[in-house]
Protein backbone atom coordinates (compact mmCIF):
# COMPACT_ATOMS: atom_id res chain seq x y z
CA UNK A 1 0.00 0.00 0.00
CA UNK A 2 1.33 3.43 -0.97
CA UNK A 3 2.20 5.74 1.93
CA UNK A 4 0.83 9.23 1.39
CA UNK A 5 3.25 12.13 1.93
CA UNK A 6 2.83 15.88 1.59
CA UNK A 7 5.38 18.70 1.98
CA UNK A 8 4.98 22.37 1.11
CA UNK A 9 6.86 25.62 1.71
CA UNK A 10 5.61 29.15 1.10
CA UNK A 11 7.39 32.29 -0.02
CA UNK A 12 8.31 34.20 3.17
CA UNK A 13 7.89 37.53 1.34
CA UNK A 14 4.49 38.97 0.42
CA UNK A 15 3.68 39.44 -3.24
CA UNK A 16 2.89 43.13 -2.96
CA UNK A 17 4.97 45.40 -0.75
CA UNK A 18 3.62 48.78 0.42
CA UNK A 19 4.37 51.45 -2.15
CA UNK A 20 5.54 48.95 -4.80
CA UNK A 21 3.94 47.64 -7.95
CA UNK A 22 3.14 43.94 -8.41
CA UNK A 23 6.28 41.99 -9.36
CA UNK A 24 6.71 40.55 -12.87
CA UNK A 25 6.93 37.03 -11.43
CA UNK A 26 6.22 35.91 -7.89
CA UNK A 27 6.33 32.28 -6.77
CA UNK A 28 3.80 31.70 -4.01
CA UNK A 29 4.63 28.21 -2.76
CA UNK A 30 6.14 24.89 -3.81
CA UNK A 31 5.86 21.31 -2.66
CA UNK A 32 5.83 17.61 -3.33
CA UNK A 33 3.31 14.85 -2.68
CA UNK A 34 3.05 11.11 -2.94
CA UNK A 35 -0.68 10.70 -3.29
CA UNK A 36 -2.80 7.79 -2.17
CA UNK A 37 -4.90 5.69 -4.52
CA UNK A 38 -7.75 7.65 -6.06
CA UNK A 39 -6.72 10.94 -4.40
CA UNK A 40 -8.80 13.65 -6.08
CA UNK A 41 -8.86 17.44 -6.10
CA UNK A 42 -11.70 19.44 -7.67
CA UNK A 43 -13.57 20.35 -9.63
CA UNK A 44 -12.29 23.72 -8.37
CA UNK A 45 -10.61 26.95 -9.47
CA UNK A 46 -7.40 28.62 -8.32
CA UNK A 47 -6.50 32.30 -8.34
CA UNK A 48 -2.96 31.70 -9.62
CA UNK A 49 -0.94 29.49 -11.96
CA UNK A 50 -0.27 26.03 -10.52
CA UNK A 51 2.14 23.72 -12.35
CA UNK A 52 2.70 20.03 -11.50
CA UNK A 53 5.47 17.71 -12.70
CA UNK A 54 4.68 13.98 -12.43
CA UNK A 55 7.69 12.08 -11.06
CA UNK A 56 6.20 8.60 -10.86
CA UNK A 57 2.91 6.78 -11.02
CA UNK A 58 -0.14 7.75 -13.04
CA UNK A 59 -3.16 9.99 -12.85
CA UNK A 60 -5.63 12.08 -14.84
CA UNK A 61 -6.01 15.84 -15.26
CA UNK A 62 -9.26 17.35 -16.56
CA UNK A 63 -9.38 20.89 -17.91
CA UNK A 64 -12.15 22.54 -19.96
CA UNK A 65 -13.90 19.18 -20.08
CA UNK A 66 -10.88 17.44 -21.62
CA UNK A 67 -9.28 14.55 -19.76
CA UNK A 68 -5.52 13.92 -19.99
CA UNK A 69 -4.04 10.63 -18.74
CA UNK A 70 -0.56 11.38 -17.44
CA UNK A 71 2.58 9.62 -16.23
CA UNK A 72 6.24 10.31 -15.37
CA UNK A 73 7.69 13.29 -17.21
CA UNK A 74 4.32 14.90 -17.89
CA UNK A 75 3.61 18.42 -16.65
CA UNK A 76 0.14 19.92 -16.32
CA UNK A 77 -0.52 23.61 -15.83
CA UNK A 78 -3.61 25.04 -14.16
CA UNK A 79 -4.51 28.54 -15.34
CA UNK A 80 -6.03 31.13 -12.95
CA UNK A 81 -9.81 30.85 -12.56
CA UNK A 82 -9.91 27.69 -14.72
CA UNK A 83 -12.23 24.90 -13.57
CA UNK A 84 -10.09 21.77 -13.20
CA UNK A 85 -9.89 18.45 -11.41
CA UNK A 86 -7.10 15.90 -11.08
CA UNK A 87 -7.00 12.42 -9.63
CA UNK A 88 -4.34 9.82 -8.98
CA UNK A 89 -4.56 6.31 -10.39
CA UNK A 90 -6.18 3.70 -8.16
CA UNK A 91 -3.40 1.14 -8.67
CA UNK A 92 -0.32 3.30 -9.34
CA UNK A 93 -0.94 6.68 -7.66
CA UNK A 94 1.27 9.49 -8.84
CA UNK A 95 3.95 11.44 -7.04
CA UNK A 96 4.44 14.99 -8.23
CA UNK A 97 6.11 18.30 -7.45
CA UNK A 98 4.42 21.64 -7.93
CA UNK A 99 4.93 25.40 -7.87
CA UNK A 100 2.30 28.14 -7.70
CA UNK A 101 3.03 31.57 -9.16
CA UNK A 102 1.56 34.80 -10.47
CA UNK A 103 2.75 38.18 -11.71
CA UNK A 104 2.51 40.49 -14.69
CA UNK A 105 4.83 38.39 -16.88
CA UNK A 106 3.53 34.97 -15.77
CA UNK A 107 1.07 34.64 -18.65
CA UNK A 108 3.70 35.43 -21.26
CA UNK A 109 6.14 32.94 -19.75
CA UNK A 110 3.71 30.04 -19.80
CA UNK A 111 2.75 30.87 -23.40
CA UNK A 112 6.40 30.87 -24.48
CA UNK A 113 6.92 27.59 -22.65
CA UNK A 114 4.16 26.01 -24.74
CA UNK A 115 1.23 26.02 -22.33
CA UNK A 116 -1.26 27.73 -24.62
CA UNK A 117 -5.03 27.44 -24.65
CA UNK A 118 -5.94 23.86 -25.32
CA UNK A 119 -2.39 22.74 -24.45
CA UNK A 120 -2.27 22.45 -20.66
CA UNK A 121 0.07 19.42 -20.76
CA UNK A 122 3.70 19.14 -21.87
CA UNK A 123 6.00 16.11 -21.73
CA UNK A 124 9.74 15.95 -21.12
CA UNK A 125 11.80 12.93 -22.19
CA UNK A 126 14.41 13.73 -19.57
CA UNK A 127 12.62 15.45 -16.72
CA UNK A 128 15.27 15.20 -14.03
CA UNK A 129 16.54 18.74 -14.53
CA UNK A 130 12.98 20.07 -14.30
CA UNK A 131 12.52 18.00 -11.14
CA UNK A 132 15.61 19.63 -9.63
CA UNK A 133 14.32 23.11 -10.45
CA UNK A 134 10.98 22.38 -8.77
CA UNK A 135 12.85 21.07 -5.74
CA UNK A 136 15.15 24.10 -5.63
CA UNK A 137 12.17 26.44 -5.34
CA UNK A 138 10.95 24.43 -2.35
CA UNK A 139 14.40 24.45 -0.73
CA UNK A 140 14.71 28.17 -1.32
CA UNK A 141 11.54 28.76 0.69
CA UNK A 142 12.67 26.36 3.40
CA UNK A 143 15.81 28.48 3.79
CA UNK A 144 13.64 31.56 4.41
CA UNK A 145 16.36 33.97 3.30
CA UNK A 146 15.58 37.62 2.49
CA UNK A 147 16.42 36.84 -1.16
CA UNK A 148 13.89 33.97 -1.37
CA UNK A 149 11.54 35.84 -3.71
CA UNK A 150 14.31 36.72 -6.13
CA UNK A 151 15.84 33.24 -6.06
CA UNK A 152 12.52 31.45 -6.51
CA UNK A 153 11.59 33.69 -9.45
CA UNK A 154 14.95 32.87 -11.00
CA UNK A 155 14.40 29.13 -10.67
CA UNK A 156 10.89 29.49 -12.11
CA UNK A 157 12.24 31.34 -15.16
CA UNK A 158 14.90 28.69 -15.69
CA UNK A 159 12.15 26.10 -15.48
CA UNK A 160 10.10 27.89 -18.15
CA UNK A 161 13.20 28.15 -20.33
CA UNK A 162 13.64 24.40 -20.02
CA UNK A 163 10.13 23.78 -21.35
CA UNK A 164 10.66 26.35 -24.09
CA UNK A 165 13.84 24.57 -25.23
CA UNK A 166 12.01 21.25 -25.11
CA UNK A 167 9.24 22.73 -27.24
CA UNK A 168 11.81 23.91 -29.79
CA UNK A 169 13.15 20.40 -30.16
CA UNK A 170 16.41 20.63 -28.24
CA UNK A 171 19.06 17.98 -28.63
CA UNK A 172 18.38 14.46 -29.72
CA UNK A 173 18.74 12.04 -26.83
CA UNK A 174 21.66 10.26 -28.41
CA UNK A 175 23.24 13.34 -30.05
CA UNK A 176 23.51 16.24 -27.59
CA UNK A 177 24.59 19.56 -29.02
CA UNK A 178 28.23 20.52 -28.68
CA UNK A 179 27.66 23.25 -26.11
CA UNK A 180 25.59 20.83 -24.01
CA UNK A 181 28.41 18.23 -24.08
CA UNK A 182 30.84 20.90 -22.95
CA UNK A 183 28.51 22.05 -20.19
CA UNK A 184 27.98 18.50 -18.89
CA UNK A 185 31.75 17.90 -19.05
CA UNK A 186 32.37 21.07 -17.00
CA UNK A 187 29.65 20.31 -14.46
CA UNK A 188 30.78 16.72 -13.86
CA UNK A 189 34.42 17.72 -13.42
CA UNK A 190 33.47 20.49 -11.01
CA UNK A 191 31.15 18.21 -9.03
CA UNK A 192 33.66 15.35 -8.73
CA UNK A 193 36.59 17.68 -8.01
CA UNK A 194 34.76 19.10 -5.03
CA UNK A 195 33.09 15.89 -3.80
CA UNK A 196 35.77 13.22 -4.34
CA UNK A 197 36.65 13.03 -0.63
CA UNK A 198 33.08 11.97 0.20
CA UNK A 199 31.13 8.87 -0.85
CA UNK A 200 30.04 9.75 -4.38
CA UNK A 201 27.10 8.12 -6.11
CA UNK A 202 26.77 8.66 -9.84
CA UNK A 203 23.01 8.44 -9.35
CA UNK A 204 23.11 11.25 -6.78
CA UNK A 205 25.35 13.33 -9.01
CA UNK A 206 22.97 12.87 -11.95
CA UNK A 207 20.05 13.90 -9.77
CA UNK A 208 21.93 16.94 -8.44
CA UNK A 209 22.88 18.09 -11.93
CA UNK A 210 19.45 17.35 -13.36
CA UNK A 211 20.32 14.67 -15.94
CA UNK A 212 19.42 11.06 -16.55
CA UNK A 213 22.33 8.90 -15.37
CA UNK A 214 22.81 7.00 -18.63
CA UNK A 215 22.58 10.21 -20.67
CA UNK A 216 25.05 12.05 -18.42
CA UNK A 217 27.55 9.17 -18.42
CA UNK A 218 27.37 8.71 -22.17
CA UNK A 219 27.69 12.41 -22.92
CA UNK A 220 30.60 12.90 -20.51
CA UNK A 221 32.45 9.94 -22.03
CA UNK A 222 31.98 11.36 -25.53
CA UNK A 223 33.79 14.50 -24.41
CA UNK A 224 36.30 13.18 -21.84
CA UNK A 225 37.06 9.74 -23.30
CA UNK A 226 36.39 8.04 -19.96
CA UNK A 227 33.28 7.42 -17.88
CA UNK A 228 32.55 9.53 -14.77
CA UNK A 229 33.39 6.48 -12.62
CA UNK A 230 36.83 6.09 -14.25
CA UNK A 231 37.47 9.83 -14.03
CA UNK A 232 36.58 9.81 -10.32
CA UNK A 233 38.91 6.90 -9.57
CA UNK A 234 41.84 8.56 -11.36
CA UNK A 235 41.11 11.83 -9.58
CA UNK A 236 41.19 10.06 -6.23
CA UNK A 237 44.41 8.25 -7.02
CA UNK A 238 46.09 11.47 -8.15
CA UNK A 239 44.97 13.20 -4.95
CA UNK A 240 46.20 10.22 -2.94
CA UNK A 241 49.58 10.39 -4.64
CA UNK A 242 49.83 14.06 -3.72
CA UNK A 243 49.00 13.34 -0.07
CA UNK A 244 51.53 10.50 0.10
CA UNK A 245 54.17 12.93 -1.09
CA UNK A 246 53.20 16.02 0.91
CA UNK A 247 51.76 14.52 4.12
CA UNK A 248 54.22 11.82 5.27
CA UNK A 249 52.62 11.72 8.73
CA UNK A 250 49.42 10.23 7.29
CA UNK A 251 49.08 6.46 7.11
CA UNK A 252 48.01 4.76 3.88
CA UNK A 253 44.63 4.11 5.50
CA UNK A 254 44.25 7.81 6.33
CA UNK A 255 45.25 8.83 2.82
CA UNK A 256 42.77 6.38 1.35
CA UNK A 257 39.95 7.69 3.53
CA UNK A 258 40.91 11.28 2.74
CA UNK A 259 40.30 10.71 -0.97
CA UNK A 260 36.95 9.02 -0.45
CA UNK A 261 38.04 5.36 -0.51
CA UNK A 262 37.28 3.63 2.78
CA UNK A 263 38.87 0.36 1.68
CA UNK A 264 42.64 0.85 1.95
CA UNK A 265 43.35 -2.48 0.24
CA UNK A 266 41.31 -1.40 -2.78
CA UNK A 267 43.14 1.94 -2.80
CA UNK A 268 46.52 0.17 -2.71
CA UNK A 269 45.54 -2.23 -5.49
CA UNK A 270 44.32 0.55 -7.77
CA UNK A 271 47.30 2.75 -6.90
CA UNK A 272 49.74 -0.01 -7.94
CA UNK A 273 47.76 -0.59 -11.14
CA UNK A 274 47.88 3.12 -12.00
CA UNK A 275 51.44 4.02 -10.96
CA UNK A 276 53.33 0.70 -10.89
CA UNK A 277 54.14 0.93 -7.18
CA UNK A 278 52.26 0.34 -3.97
CA UNK A 279 51.50 3.46 -1.91
CA UNK A 280 54.12 2.41 0.66
CA UNK A 281 56.79 1.80 -2.00
CA UNK A 282 55.99 5.12 -3.67
CA UNK A 283 56.34 7.00 -0.40
CA UNK A 284 59.62 5.20 0.38
CA UNK A 285 61.06 6.26 -2.98
CA UNK A 286 59.90 9.83 -2.40
CA UNK A 287 61.54 9.99 1.02
CA UNK A 288 64.78 8.61 -0.45
CA UNK A 289 64.64 11.19 -3.19
CA UNK A 290 64.44 8.56 -5.93
CA UNK A 291 61.23 9.90 -7.46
Amino acid sequence: MTTETYTVASNPSPMIMPGRAAPPLHVLFAGESQTKSGHRLGPKVYGFYLMHLVLSGKGAFTSNGNRHDLGPGDTFLIQPEELVSYESDSEDPWRYRWIAFSGTMAGGLVQEAGFGEGSPVLSLKDYRKASVYFRNVYLTFRGARPSASVQSAGWAQLLMALYQDNRAGGAEEGHPRRHEREEIHRQVIHYLSTQYSHPVSIEQMSEALGYNRAYLSRTFKQKAGVSPVSFLLKLRLDKGKLLLRERPELTVEQVSASVGLQDALYFSKQFRKQFGLSPTAYRTEILRGDA
